[in-house]
């Protein structure tokens, strides 16, 4: 049921993609905000308790409409695991910026291309020439590929596979990566009033989201770097992840985009011109310069990975019915 729930949830997507995700976003912001207005001291304990109380109870009743959607009728207890991944999971919550910046490049419009990626990253990339800003949307694409689908997958099978339904993984995961990015601001946002004079609070309360989101992507993020050693250059794969992925200011990150840099045969990371100033990255993967064919390239990688988990989760499916 699961691997079925998966096709059907990427094919509505596909087929028609959420236009209200936004107004979905807007919904859990403001859920988000509540626990930061009413919880939000500076202090990592706080955070803790916020964490658990916006998480927790989404959490159990989604376990329990699962439950009650399955004892009605199996087949209820599916839509419903749709319907979760289709708002939680999906390509066309970043492929239409990856898809408008691969045409401009191909067109050589530079100009169009580095306002896409100014809009999708949201930091200035007036600066970057074509070889850069195919880099930078390359490393962009295997993170919100990774955050946007396989990480989704992973938390969904793990919890279909333990009898506390699918909806509840995908759920969890997304969750745990919004109250990490909205509350890292927050503790952002509080340390530059720290060094402006304006506040004396800290900028603690966000630590525990941190934590918790490492926790959820430690096993997804080296399961996708695994799919990309699979399905691309094995060899080239393992190597850029054992030597390079530390070197990356986040470890985590620095898997997913070491191995999907060796899986491609392309350098990415390297400085890049951010305000003026170069801004100083590690050399990750091997290979040749970045461009539009390795844009395109990518895409296939991203493909043949979610292709790769699907005929997996269908043998071990037929494996425990046969068994």
């Amino acid at each position: 049921m699961s691997l079925f729930a998966l096709i059907a949830a990427l094919l509505l997507e596909q087929l028609h993609p959420l236009s209200s995700r936004k107004y979905l976003h807007g919904w859990l912001s403001g859920y988000v905000l509540f626990f930061q207005q009413h919880f939000n001291s500076g202090q990592r304990k706080h955070g803790k308790i916020a964490w658990l109380m916006a998480v927790l109870p989404l959490l159990a009743g989604v376990v329990a409409l699962s439950w009650l959607l399955y004892r009605a009728h199996p087949i209820l207890a599916w839509a419903f695991n749709v319907l979760v991944l289709y708002l939680t999971m999906g390509f066309r919550q970043f492929s239409h910026y990856f898809t408008d910046i691969h045409h401009a490049l191909r067109d050589d419009k530079l100009d169009e291309a580095r306002g896409l990626l100014t809009q999708w990253r949201g930091v200035p990339s007036h600066e970057l020439n074509a070889e850069e800003v195919a880099r930078v949307t390359i490393e962009e694409a295997l993170i919100a590929s990774h955050r946007n689908v396989f990480g989704v997958i992973v938390w969904f099978v793990l919890f279909s596979a333990v009898g506390l339904g699918g909806a509840a993984g995908a759920l969890l995961y997304r969750l745990g990566q919004f109250l990490r990015k909205r509350w890292d601001d927050e503790d952002a946002a509080a340390e530059q009033d720290v060094l402006l004079g304006e506040d004396w609070g800290g900028g603690e309360f966000g630590s525990f989201a941190r934590q918790a989101f490492y926790w959820l992507e430690w096993l997804p993020i080296r399961m996708t770097a695994a799919t990309f050693a699979v399905v691309g250059d094995f060899e080239d794969t393992v190597y850029c992840w054992r030597t390079q992925a530390a070197s990356w200011p986040d470890p985590e990150a620095g898997i997913l985009l070491a191995s999907g840099a060796g899986a491609l045969g392309v350098r990415l990371g390297m400085p890049i011109p951010q305000g003026g100033l170069p801004l100083d990255r590690p050399e990750l993967g091997v290979g040749d310069d970045a461009d539009a064919d390795f844009m395109r390239s990518t895409i296939g990688l991203v493909w043949r990975s979610v292709v790769f988990w699907l005929i997996l989760l269908l043998l071990l499916t037929l494996a425990s019915l046969l068994g």
